[in-house]
């Protein structure tokens, strides 16, 4: 056996990587994006909504509808995460979790979120909270762009590609 790679892993990391996402303010485009790389790479694919989406007849991609209510969507990722799993979010207290947790956090711009950059960026939301709150608009971000589009669409691809030389 000399030479073997010799793997130690958790319940949580028998099954491959997962991919999740926090479907109900994820861009449709996004979506397009993930369903078509699920069914390329047969990586198992969860849509986490409070609301009923449709999604491609696969048996690889699944909508997990959950009730209404702060975070509920959230928690539900959380709750079933699995170390090395990928969620889609924009949500920067959700992509925190996610890391805390062991997965990996992607949002639908592209920036895969580490966890240096999630302390800055959960900073910089308290801070924008702030003002939002003692009445100056802050503007919210611009239309997802082509170049979000690639970027994310690279960076998905750069996740599955390690993914699959893991396995």
């Amino acid at each position: 056996m000399f030479g073997a790679k010799v793997r130690h892993c958790n319940e949580h990391e028998w099954h491959g990587m997962k991919i999740w996402v926090d479907a109900d303010a994820c861009p449709v485009v996004i979506k397009d994006i993930l369903f078509k790389a699920a069914e390329r790479t047969r990586v198992e694919l969860t849509l986490v909504a409070n609301k009923s989406m449709r999604i491609p007849p696969s048996r690889h991609i699944q909508m997990l509808q959950v009730s209404s209510g702060f975070d509920v969507a959230d928690n539900e990722i959380v709750k079933r995460l699995g170390v090395g799993d990928l969620v889609i979010t924009a949500d920067i207290p959700l992509a925190a979790e996610v890391i805390e947790k062991g997965g990996n956090a992607l949002n639908p711009r592209g920036e895969l979120y580490s966890a240096d950059s999630i302390k800055s960026l959960l900073g910089m939301r308290d801070f924008l909270d702030n003002l939002r709150a003692s009445g100056v608009d802050t503007g919210g971000l611009p239309a997802l762009s082509q170049s979000d589009r690639n970027a994310f669409a690279n960076q998905l691809d750069k996740l599955l590609t390690k993914h699959a030389g893991d396995a």
